[in-house]
């Protein structure tokens, strides 16, 4: 790709759910702009590549989202996986797109030290990969369990399970708690695996058992 053209992520498919009317009108768009690439990334956002730097404003507008501003403070996960849960997977045992709208809402305004990976999926399966997620949950007939301290990349690192059998608003406290350990604790642009690491799983249980 030229130093002319750039990727923009395509808003509104939160959780990686949309429409056969959106995904026509992002195509009509698409094709209006000679967008080269329609990616699905791998925090299941559509990504456009090949949009020229003068008609990604434009392009962005009819697509009903803004350019992301280029300084300012992240608020909220880096990514939010989904599975669809008991919406539409036979295997799931609990709802983890209604948890995810719940816990995406509790997030949306957080301010952490680096970047906050969260998976949820509906069954003990994972697909959500929760535990290689900074914050990791997964479902069973008993409730949730609560994955932290996951991470892949180049220095992966198996999250520790801290609680299970949990209800919705109690994964959700729980998920709150812990990210609260984090930030109070992590240095500047540390990720929660080296935090752990670093600490001892021991102590965020203190900490969260408090």
């Amino acid at each position: 790709m030229s130093d002319s053209k750039i990727g923009v992520v395509v808003p509104g498919s939160p959780l990686g759910m949309t429409t056969p009317d959106r995904l026509e009108e992002i195509a009509a768009v698409a094709k209006k702009y000679h967008v080269e690439t329609i990616k699905i990334t791998a925090a299941q956002r559509l990504k456009l590549y090949g949009v020229d730097k003068e008609d990604a404003p434009a392009l962005m507008a009819e697509l009903g989202g803004a350019m992301p501003k280029p300084v300012g403070v992240k608020t909220g996960p880096h990514t939010l996986q989904s599975c669809p849960g008991r919406r539409s997977c036979k295997y799931a045992c609990q709802d983890s797109l209604g948890l995810s709208e719940k816990l995406g809402k509790a997030l949306a305004d957080r301010v952490f030290p680096g970047k906050v990976k969260v998976g949820v999926s509906g069954c003990a399966f994972n697909c959500s990969e929760g535990y290689l997620r900074d914050v990791g949950i997964f479902g069973k007939k008993s409730g949730w369990t609560l994955v932290f301290g996951g991470n892949a990349g180049g220095r992966p690192r198996i999250g520790d399970v801290i609680a299970e059998g949990l209800t919705d608003d109690e994964v959700i406290a729980w998920t709150l708690k812990a990210l609260d350990y984090y930030t109070e604790n992590a240095r500047k642009m540390e990720r929660s695996a080296r935090l752990v690491t670093r600490k001892g799983v021991d102590e965020l249980k203190a900490f969260l058992e408090a």
